[in-house]
């Protein structure tokens, strides 16, 4: 990914891993080679009691939302107790899937140790390496086309015809097998209760600890949740929240004219709030499932009136991930609140600072330390105020 990032010449690049850290050091060690700006997160999904009626951005789950900390520096972080249990929480997750899903689906059963985790470098699977292990498992129980095809069409409501149109396309075909199997009305969903994840302020502290920005997402303001964007952006706030992150490609690339300029219109006022409030933007692409775009269509003409937030918060999160791991001096830091107190004027100063940082001169800012102004930060990198 740094190396595709780096031939695309995109001006900062990010990963998102769910639950874990496992990409981290990978990803910045392979950035730093390539002289890429870079930087690296972490989403989970998190509990919050003030709106446990309202559903917010998990479809169907009233107060569970997709909640993230970006500009982590290492996987090894403080506070690794929490990430192990963050980690542990999704394990058992994804088991009790596999068995409601394997009553569901008898004979083809899957075994984690054997059939799942193998998928994954880590052990960290998702609901789509189990559907994976589900499709590979069904071929070896019935290597015949024929009754492979009626075994899949008794259990996922299809005529054989259209699983043997579909299993020729595998993601496809392993996309239909989580819709059937393990979302609200298949057997291996149930609804998650609040003691199912954390809660959003011990998400937070946990972030914060870790040298991390806790980071609110953002879906296409239709929730209830959403709706009530100034109250939810105030909870966020009180908590620690201090960036704001959205998927934009889900807000304009919209084919329903009326729905498309709904959206737009959502997404233009979160950002407008977001920067009014001195919350730095972040922004992506999924790319957990085949066929996903690699980066979002920035030229499109929705996008034209926000691109510059949305640069601003990559420069910013780049800035962080150097000034955290070469000098301790985070976005978040002790010094960083000090020298800025007013948010507007520390991401001023951290958009100029990752703009104007090279990634090759990012050694510069080792061994600074707080005391340093921030003038003397930005001559550390040739960059000389006037």
């Amino acid at each position: 990914f740094a190396w595709k990032a780096r031939r695309a010449a995109l001006a900062v690049a990010g990963i998102v891993d769910f639950d874990v850290l496992d990409a981290v050091d990978e990803f910045l060690g392979a950035a730093r080679r390539l002289d890429l700006r870079a930087c690296a997160g972490l989403e989970t999904r998190v509990f919050v009691p003030e709106f446990a009626s309202r559903e917010i951005t998990s479809p169907g789950e009233p107060g569970i939302t997709y909640h993230m900390a970006t500009g982590f520096t290492r996987s090894a972080v403080p506070g690794g107790a929490f990430l192990e249990e963050l980690r542990e929480q999704a394990r058992q997750r994804t088991l009790g899937i596999i068995g409601r899903v394997n009553a569901a689906l008898s004979p083809v059963e899957l075994d984690f140790a054997r059939d799942v985790a193998p998928l994954t470098p880590k052990g960290n699977a998702t609901e789509r390496h189990v559907c994976q292990a589900y499709e590979l498992k069904a071929r070896e129980i019935f290597p015949d086309a024929g009754e492979r095809a009626a075994f899949w069409a008794e259990k996922l409501g299809l005529t054989a015809a259209e699983v043997t149109e579909k299993e020729a396309d595998s993601p496809a075909f392993q996309a239909v097998i989580r819709s059937r199997m393990m979302k609200q009305g298949g057997p291996g969903y149930v609804p998650p209760d609040s003691d199912a994840f954390p809660k959003l302020a011990d998400f937070n502290r946990f972030a914060l600890e870790a040298g991390a920005i806790p980071t609110a997402t953002w879906l296409d303001g239709t929730s209830p949740g959403e709706q009530a964007l100034d109250e939810l952006l105030d909870l966020h706030e009180e908590v620690g929240t201090a960036a704001v992150n959205i998927i934009p490609d889900r807000n304009w690339n919209i084919a329903d004219p009326q729905v498309k300029r709904t959206k737009v219109c959502n997404l233009y006022e979160v950002v407008e709030k977001a920067m009014d409030r001195g919350l730095p933007i972040v922004v992506g692409t999924e790319m957990n499932a085949f066929g996903q775009r690699f980066t979002d269509d920035f030229s499109a003409p929705e996008l034209q009136p926000v691109v510059s937030a949305f640069l601003e918060g990559a420069y910013i999160q780049y800035a962080h991930t150097v000034m955290s791991a070469e000098a301790g001096m985070g976005y978040l830091s002790p010094w960083a609140m000090e020298a800025f107190p007013q948010p507007h004027e520390r991401n001023a100063f951290f958009a100029r600072l990752g703009e104007a940082l090279e990634p090759r001169a990012a050694n510069r800012l080792a061994g600074l330390t707080p005391d340093v102004a921030p003038a003397g930060v930005l001559e550390a990198v040739g960059v000389f105020v006037r």
